[in-house]
């Protein structure tokens, strides 16, 4: 409990927060955007469930990226370099 309440506090957290909702915003409107002009070429009686479908498949992809990002940068186990030393991501002297 401790730890969540020192990260509240912590500018550098709400800086990163309020970066990736700023970044995943731009990224939605622009897969939006995307999908609408594909979708346009389409015959009208396709458009509505394409478009539903390629958002559909834009937020589930988005949401698996993520999950898969806060799965590696929560590892709690020293990751592996090329000589076989372990290393937490850092140059190795």
């Amino acid at each position: 409990m401790d730890y969540i309440l020192a990260l509240a506090a912590d500018p550098a957290a709400w800086i990163a927060l309020a970066t990736l909702i700023a970044m995943e915003v731009v990224l939605g409107i622009d897969n939006l955007i995307f999908i609408s002009i594909l979708t346009n070429k389409l015959p009208e009686h396709q458009r509505e469930k394409a478009r539903r479908l390629g958002i559909g498949a834009a937020l589930l992809l988005r949401l698996a990226l993520l999950s898969t990002v806060a799965i590696i940068v929560g590892r709690r186990l020293p990751c592996s370099n090329s000589s076989g030393t372990a290393s937490r991501g850092g140059t190795s002297s």
